[in-house]
C-alpha cells in the first residue's frame, strides 16, 4: 500500500473511531492528520488535506486544543498558528476520558442528585425512586473504574519515565 493511501485510510479510519469516542468525524480526522504530521500544521494546511472550509478547520483545531489533544505554536517569523497534536497516545487516552468524563457521567451524576429529591410514595414514584437509585449506582461505578484505569495509566506512565531517567 502506498503511503497516501495508507494516509487517508488512517484519517478515514481515526475518524470513524473518533466519532463512537464521542469526537465529530472532522475533529478526529483533523486529530489523525497532526497525529501523523511530522511538522506543526496550518489551518490552511488542515483545510488543503482535508477538503475542508477555514471554518470548519478553525471551529475544529479550537476544539482539539481545548480538550487537550492539539498544541498551537508560533513560529518565529511568522504570523500564522501553526498545530500539533499530543502525540503521546497514553497522554490522548486519558484526555478523551477525562473529557468524556467530565462531559458525560458527571453531567448524569448532577441529574441524578436533583432527580433522587423527588416526593411522594406512590408505586409510580417508588419505581421511579429504584430505577434513579439503580442508575446512580451503576454510574458511581463507572466514574470508580474510569478513576482506577486513568490512575493506572498516570502510575505505569510516571514508573515508566523515571525507569527511562534512572
Amino acid at each position: 500500500m502506498e503511503y497516501q493511501q495508507a494516509k487517508e485510510r488512517f484519517i478515514q479510519t481515526w475518524g470513524t473511531l473518533g466519532a463512537q469516542w464521542g469526537i465529530n468525524r472532522t475533529m478526529a480526522q483533523v486529530h489523525a492528520l497532526l497525529l501523523i504530521s511530522p511538522k506543526s500544521l496550518t489551518t490552511d494546511d488542515v483545510m488543503e488535506e482535508l477538503g475542508v472550509s477555514r471554518g470548519n478547520a478553525n471551529m475544529n483545531l479550537r476544539g482539539l486544543v481545548d480538550w487537550g489533544l492539539v498544541y498551537r505554536d508560533m513560529q518565529k517569523g511568522d504570523r500564522k498558528d501553526y498545530f500539533r497534536a499530543e502525540k503521546d497516545l497514553w497522554v490522548v487516552a486519558k484526555r478523551i476520558a477525562d473529557e468524556r468524563k467530565k462531559r458525560e457521567l458527571d453531567t448524569v451524576k448532577d441529574q441524578l442528585t436533583i432527580l433522587k429529591q423527588v416526593e411522594g410514595n406512590s408505586p409510580e414514584v417508588e419505581e421511579f425512586k429504584k430505577v434513579i437509585k439503580d442508575i446512580d449506582n451503576v454510574t458511581s461505578q463507572a466514574l470508580q473504574v474510569l478513576g482506577m484505569m486513568t490512575s493506572a495509566a498516570d502510575n505505569f506512565l510516571m514508573k515508566t519515565i523515571r525507569k527511562l531517567k534512572g
